[in-house]
């Protein structure tokens, strides 16, 4: 501890200064350039094993715009998980995973047509440079374009959804931009494996379930978080995995910051005790999305945001210490 405060004597803006992408950052939470976790800010991704960047998108949304500001507010939350390891992993992945914040997409934001295709061509790349991509949103309809970066050099992907809605109203209007028709655009494009996919947390009426295997937040309260995480291992088993964590899974009272949010989700304390409990599984991306700071109070959704990024982390460097 008390090294640690001597380094905050002298530690700042270790995004820019720190040499290489590795190692704890010691800077003083409530100063310094927010990039996520104090990672390095870089478009050079060589050596990289992780690529952390944000799509401030939301102009897809169906309610209450403001996840646009979404990276910035989990950045700027993610100060406070910068010096110290995860607790509960038992192991440091900031020390342990060459980490990068790749920044922000760039996109015109009055051209909403063209907002997918510049999403998809910023994640590619990424994992072009051959780093994985953990991406901060933005509303949900950014997966998407996401999922389809990453399908095209993964093949197929098993879904995890951790979200109080399924997301699959049917939309076969190519044009339409929606956070609420990304998963039934994905699996009909053959991008989604459905064998192996789940959707975790549900509590709104989804009229098509496209053969997903369906945990409401109903069920997950009434097994517990050690038997919803060995569903969703079950279920994915070998495959490889895209996580996406839309932030209304979690209760209102945890999240608040969101644009549609429903009662009856998640505590923060069950969704970090599920995603410890998939550990193994084959996870090669995800993102957070849907942390709304003009409807949050003291920044509790994005303090929950960033601690969901930063398991997803985990989660991704798990296999691959």
């Amino acid at each position: 501890m008390e090294m640690g405060l001597e380094d905050a004597k002298n530690q700042v803006d270790t995004a820019l200064t720190r040499e290489g992408l590795k190692g704890l950052s010691n800077e003083n939470t409530f100063g310094g350039i927010t990039s996520f976790l104090r990672r390095t800010y870089t478009k050079d991704l060589s050596g990289a094993d992780i690529a952390v960047t944000g799509i401030p998108f939301d102009q897809a949304v169906t309610n209450r715009p403001g996840t646009r500001l979404g990276p910035r507010a989990i950045r700027e939350a993610s100060a406070l998980q910068a010096p110290d390891a995860p607790y509960g992993w038992g192991y440091d992945p900031m020390s342990e995973l060459a980490i990068a914040d790749y920044g922000d997409l760039a996109f015109d934001y009055a051209v909403m047509a063209d907002a997918p295709g510049a999403i998809e061509a910023h994640i590619r790349g990424i994992l072009e440079q051959g780093a994985a991509c953990i991406s901060l949103g933005g509303d949900h309809s950014v997966t998407l374009p996401i999922l389809r970066a990453h399908a095209a050099k993964h093949g197929p992907l098993a879904l995890v959804q951790f979200d109080a809605h399924g997301d699959a109203w049917a939309d076969d209007d190519a044009a339409r931009v929606d956070h609420g028709t990304f998963v039934y655009k994905a699996v009909k494009e053959g991008i989604v494996d459905m064998s192996h996919s789940i959707q975790v947390g549900i509590r709104t009426d989804n009229l098509d379930p496209l053969e997903f295997e369906i945990l409401d937040a109903a069920e997950a309260h009434r097994l517990g978080p050690q038997a919803v995480a060995d569903r969703i291992k079950a279920r994915v088993g070998d495959a490889p995995v895209y996580l996406t964590f839309d932030i209304d899974c979690l209760d209102p009272a945890f999240a608040p910051g969101t644009g549609t949010p429903v009662w009856g989700g998640l505590a923060s304390w069950q969704a970090a005790a599920i995603l410890r409990g998939i550990a193994g599984i084959n996870m090669v991306g995800g993102d957070v999305v849907e942390v709304s700071p003009p409807f949050d109070h003291a920044g509790i959704t994005a303090v929950a945001g960033a601690h969901a990024a930063l398991e997803l982390i985990c989660l991704w460097g798990w296999t691959r210490r």
